[in-house]
């Protein structure tokens, strides 16, 4: 007869809010910053506060699905209702991989995250894209033209760049007489990282945002001139009155004030870059292009995300070729 193997573990007081700070700790060096600050946030807002106080070995699946649920009732910040399931399952997902690191170490004899219920991928598929028609972004653009960030708007809508992109945008990376941006680093809540790809790029700039751009320039050396030593020069292109960073969220909340004051389709700020994505392929722009301005990986990742853009091309292309085939034979 077989026995069962079981697994033991020295027994341990640690709550888990202990060994998921002991955790994040150990991680600063090995994920990219962006991920970390990521996880940082997801476990100090929603996972520490409600299961922080329970010690590790005593942590069950069942409060994990108990957690789950009051998070997609409400486990908004602000009190205003519920988190996405996408949201919750990427909760379940940074929960679930904190455990595996603390069996693999022998704190927990097995991963209770593996026997949870989060929701479902199907549940938490990501949200429909909705992007701007080139009227609608015109309407936003008029809109904010009287904006102090008016040329952080227009640098986004124009090169369909990230948001902590061009809040990372500094004037050494910029070069307005030959138009082009290096895009380098990228802003996020805790601070500077390399952009998401890992990778700078180099994005041609188009006339009208050059010109938007040196006005810009003149403003905030109005700006640092007011404040004199006060200043903090850290040579950001888009920053705040004194020259500090401008936060991510904050630029976010910002651009969702001005779409509903402008009555416009409601799209979060992520949705421009799409918006400049749609708009440049449906013109005819090269897919090959489009993905290098947006800095993905490969074509492939492009060309999978906007698939949606212009369906009547196989269509078009049929009858193009069609058409030539005719010319052919006559």
């Amino acid at each position: 007869m077989s026995r069962a193997c079981h697994v033991y573990t020295e027994p341990t007081r640690q709550t888990v809010g202990a060994y998921l700070e002991q955790w994040l700790s150990a991680q600063q060096s090995r994920l990219r910053p962006s991920t970390h600050e990521s996880y940082r946030r997801v476990l100090r807002a929603h996972v520490t506060p409600a299961i922080g106080g329970v010690p590790l070995t005593r942590l069950t699946a069942t409060a994990l699905d108990d957690l789950y649920a009051r998070l997609l009732r409400d486990g908004r910040c602000d009190g205003t209702g519920g988190l996405s399931a996408r949201t919750v399952r990427y909760t379940h997902t940074i929960i679930r991989r904190t455990l595996a690191d603390a069996v693999r170490k022998g704190l927990l004899a097995r991963n209770v995250a593996d026997l949870a219920d989060p929701p479902s991928a199907t549940e938490a598929k990501a949200p429909t894209m909705r992007t701007w028609t080139a009227d609608e972004l015109a309407a936003f653009l008029k809109h904010v033209s009287e904006d102090r960030l008016f040329a952080a708007w227009m640098t986004a809508a124009s090169t369909g760049a990230r948001r902590g992109e061009v809040l990372g945008a500094r004037w050494r990376d910029l070069d307005l007489v030959g138009r082009r941006w290096g895009i380098v680093q990228t802003v996020i809540e805790s601070g500077v990282s390399r952009p998401k790809s890992g990778r700078s790029r180099s994005v041609a700039l188009d006339a009208g945002t050059v010109d938007t751009l040196r006005a810009h320039r003149k403003a905030q050396a109005a700006e640092r001139l007011a404040l004199g030593p006060a200043y903090v020069d850290s040579d950001l292109v888009f920053c705040r009155e004194d020259g500090e960073a401008l936060r991510p969220r904050s630029f976010s909340r910002a651009f969702d004030r001005h779409v509903a004051t402008a009555e416009l389709p409601r799209i979060r700020l992520h949705d421009l870059r799409h918006t400049w994505a749609t708009l440049a392929l449906s013109a005819g722009v090269h897919p090959k292009i489009v993905s290098e301005r947006l800095g993905h990986a490969t074509i492939a990742i492009t060309l999978d995300t906007y698939s949606h853009v212009s369906p009547g091309t196989q269509q078009d292309a049929a009858e193009t070729v069609a058409a030539l085939l005719r010319t052919g034979q006559s």
